[in-house]
């Protein structure tokens, strides 16, 4: 051992290396997220909450994508009936670039 090291940190860190092999013959994503949490931590136990996890779940599950949508515009592909208003996506460019361009340098 060298000298001021941390003895009870190096337990704590083997116990967690323990731990961590038991749980892999048996680990879920949860777990391995959280094993790999703990062993970037250096020994530190780290644990997440059950609303947290609730939290990536929802926002999952949610979305930024309107799947009704979306199939309708796949069908509209399919049968040949999907027009683009190229006025429409223009107007949508030139307004986007515009306040691009007035925002403060990055």
């Amino acid at each position: 051992m060298k000298v001021g090291q941390n003895t009870e940190l190096l337990t704590q860190l083997q116990q967690n290396q323990n731990l961590a092999a038991a749980e892999k013959k048996a680990g879920t994503a949860g777990e391995t997220l959280q094993r790999s949490t703990q062993a970037a931590a250096a020994g530190v136990p780290v644990t997440v909450s059950d609303s947290a996890r609730s939290l990536g779940v929802s926002n999952k599950a949610q979305g930024d994508i309107d799947a009704a949508k979306v199939r309708a515009m796949r069908e509209a592909i399919a049968n040949g009936s999907f027009t683009v208003d190229a006025g429409a996506v223009a107007d949508k460019l030139l307004s986007e670039t515009s306040s691009f361009l007035q925002s403060p340098a990055r």
